[in-house]
């Protein structure tokens, strides 16, 4: 329908099809008829829509019809009792406890053991204890599931039974010994077939959603290209990049931005920091390796220049995501270290025997450290590499003899890692059994063994070698035991001299077979510090040294030190709620190991704190274990740092009668009174609120946390003084028990 206009003059106008409505016009409608050549146009676009629609169904029948469906795993019930060399407590009966934890573990990595060395390895995914029952200190029912992936073997429950079956009727079993299983006890039946769930934290669905991502482009080698990178001590580089370049011009439109950040801003090293985040090294013939800045010169960069980045290169540039120093030692560290001492007019650290720089550059520049030797990580002294492990102590607290046998995945990455000293910047739960020995580093050979004893007694053996291992490394239980065929070439290896020596040693040796050990470690354990062997609190200072309190935290509010912590597991710190009050929604930064706040040291871990829960316990400020009880006879210390907040310190402090504390503030139910074993007028240091206070009994080693305190204690006048009060962690310790399961289960 169109609306037209019709004029009463002489003069003509070709009107377009369009109306056109004018004053002093007749209005009329008329109807418009369809023209061929609309017919036209629709038919084409109705052909092309059903052209579109027929595709989608031939693309939903294929899908559906002819890709190949590959069969979900299948999951076998299975129990057995055993009757002698174990027997059911009450304590097995929860899930929770550590016992049935232990316990389960440890039938659940017999079992692992038993069905990877059979018939089904290939196919063979794992095990799961799933109860433990039965008649008190009688005889104890294990109830496990089987999980096979039936693309690699096809089985059913009786071949599972037949399996367990033969072994338990060995006379000397090799993976159920010291335990008698009644073999008619024994059943194995299919389980209903379940869908592989994957759990994030953030996801708790039941079933698992396939989801189809493109993979990105593959990186090609290219020459750099860029003038303004000439002096690097590379010339290749790669694209795409992880800021979205795929060629030398994108990077050239963001080096402008970069350039005029090092004219106006004195002092920051940007064009180091953008070379070694866009233009990643190109190492190697087949092998391509990214060199990032390390997070905390991420940091001080962004601090300095990052209100003025491109939006782009802010939304990618998330120090979060870059590795630290001790994750790898594939990182860049910030260079000037010691120029920027200099700077802050802190000369003194240098060369005073406590390190302050990530590479040690303040204390491996000094006339008592010659060049390429290790530092020994405390005091002044530096050590050749040759040294390392020779049988020999050099350090002054052992460093150079201590895990000289230890976990990782491969020689090749011990090789290739900066090696600044003797200690270890992180521990690997699991690896391949490595050693160390004047600066060589290979595995451990088990070939002697396997040939020369019985193979009830090899298990024995290696089982015995990887226990003394993981408790070496502070981890308290052995998770698994196994003999691999190495895959690595040029690597040195040791075999053990006499199995079932006091001491086992070691002694150079070929490997033919190759066959070396794996071990799995687990449940690290907490309060010990390693840096000291047994002599504990009798080798401390009151100024801290590296390695002295290795679970203290310094947490961060936007970079400004607000309040400690104390680290008790992997994923959890426990405080006080009092320093997160009226801060919803600040960034919290805890660092890990630190010693001096001011300084970067390759001990240190940064982790951003993503949540808090409040302690349900009445009377109790903790914020979010350990269960030894509180002995007077123990040694009791908190942790301060000096009035310029700079240096972590130890206060001994003693128990006190509760009215020393009532007389001046308000205790609850759930309050510690405490007083310094020191006069006040000795006073130095300053408490931060969420400072522990831990105890050590005098037969043991480990450390306990006994306390959490709920406000700051500085220095004041007597009479003046804030009661030193702490809130008691045992009346905690069962939510927080619960608080830690249940992170690890959702």
């Amino acid at each position: 329908m169109s609306v037209s206009t019709v004029s009463e003059g002489t003069r003509r106008f070709r009107r377009s099809p369009s109306s056109i409505l004018s004053s002093d016009s007749d209005i009329r409608f008329t109807r418009k008829k369809l023209t061929s050549q609309y017919r036209c146009g629709c038919c084409i676009i109705a052909t092309f829509l059903l052209l579109l629609l027929l595709a989608g169904i031939a693309v939903y029948i294929g899908y559906t019809f002819f890709l190949p469906q590959y069969p979900d795993q299948q999951i076998f019930r299975a129990t057995f009792k055993v009757i002698e060399g174990d027997s059911f407590t009450p304590e097995l009966a929860d899930p929770s406890t550590n016992v049935f934890k232990n316990r389960s573990r440890d039938y659940r990595e017999r079992l692992n053991l038993l069905f990877k060395r059979s018939s089904v390895k290939h196919g063979y995914i794992g095990t799961e204890v799933l109860a433990l029952d039965g008649t008190e200190d009688k005889d104890l029912i294990v109830h496990f599931n089987i999980h096979i992936d039936p693309s690699y073997v096809d089985i059913e429950a009786k071949d599972l039974e037949d399996i367990l079956a033969n072994e338990i009727s060995v006379e000397e079993s090799l993976f159920f010994r010291n335990i008698t299983i009644d073999s008619k006890s024994l059943e194995v039946h299919p389980g209903d077939v379940l869908p592989v769930i994957t759990t994030t934290p953030s996801t708790t669905t039941a079933t698992s959603v396939p989801i189809t991502h493109t993979p990105p482009p593959p990186r090609r080698c290219s020459p750099l290209g860029l003038e303004y990178c000439s002096r690097l001590s590379y010339n290749r580089t790669t694209y795409p990049n992880v800021l979205g370049h795929k060629n030398i011009n994108d990077v050239k439109n963001d080096v402008i931005t970069f350039r005029e950040l090092m004219l106006n801003v004195t002092g920051m090293p940007t064009n180091l920091s953008v070379k070694s985040y866009s233009l990643p090294v190109k190492g190697g013939k087949k092998r391509m390796k990214w060199s990032f800045p390390c997070r905390s010169f991420c940091r001080d960069f962004v601090f300095g220049c990052g209100n003025r980045l491109l939006g782009n290169i802010k939304d990618v540039l998330d120090c979060n995501k870059f590795p630290e120093h001790t994750d790898d030692g594939n990182c860049v560290t910030k260079p000037g270290c010691v120029d920027e001492l200099r700077s802050r007019a802190l000369s003194p650290r240098i060369c005073d025997g406590v390190v302050d720089c990530q590479d040690l550059s303040d204390e491996k520049t000094c006339t008592y450290c010659p060049k390429d030797q290790l530092h020994c990580g405390i005091g002044r002294v530096c050590i050749p590499k040759t040294a390392r492990c020779d049988g020999q102590v050099d350090c002054p607290d052992g460093s150079d003899e201590r895990a000289c046998l230890t976990l990782a995945a491969s020689t090749d990455n011990l090789k290739k890692l900066k090696t600044f000293t003797p200690h270890l910047a992180r521990y690997n739960p699991e690896g391949y059994v490595t050693f160390n020995e004047k600066g060589d580093v290979g595995k451990l050979c088990t070939e002697n063994i396997n040939q020369s004893l019985p193979a009830n007694q090899t298990f024995a053996v290696l089982h015995s070698v990887a226990s003394s291992l993981c408790k070496t490394l502070t981890y308290e239980n052995v998770l698994s035991v196994s003999v691999e065929i190495d895959v690595e070439n040029n690597v040195s290896y040791v075999e053990m001299k006499d199995p079932f020596a006091t001491e086992i040693s070691f002694i150079r040796s070929e490997c033919p077979t190759k066959q070396v050990l794996k071990v799995s470690c687990s449940d690290l354990e907490c309060g010990i510090q390693s840096t000291h062997g047994p002599f504990g609190i009798r080798t401390l200072s009151k100024m801290a040294n590296h390695g002295d309190w290795p679970w203290h935290v310094a947490l961060f509010k936007e970079d400004v030190h607000i309040c400690d912590g104390t680290l008790i597991s992997q994923e959890w710190i426990i405080t006080t709620t009092s320093c997160f009050q009226g801060q919803p929604k600040a960034e919290w930064i805890a660092r890990i190991g630190s010693i001096r706040l001011s300084s970067s040291t390759p001990w240190e871990q940064e982790r951003r704190i993503v949540g808090m829960i409040k302690s349900p316990v009445e009377g109790s400020t903790i914020a979010l274990e350990n269960t030894a009880p509180y002995s007077d006879y123990a040694q009791c210390n908190t942790l301060g740092w000096t009035r310029n907040r700079e240096q972590l310190q130890r206060i001994q402090v003693t128990m006190a009668d509760m009215e020393t504390c009532e007389n001046i503030s308000i205790s609850t139910v759930n309050s510690i009174c405490t007083q310094a074993v020191h006069s006040q007028n000795d006073c130095n240091e300053e408490e931060f609120a969420g400072s522990p206070m831990i105890c050590q009994d005098d037969e043991e080693d480990n450390w306990t946390l006994i306390g959490i305190t709920n406000w700051r204690i500085a220095c004041s006048k007597k009479g003046l003084e804030r009661p030193r009060m702490y809130d008691k962690v045992a009346s905690n310790i069962n939510w927080i028990r619960d608080s830690i399961i249940s992170s690890l289960t959702t």
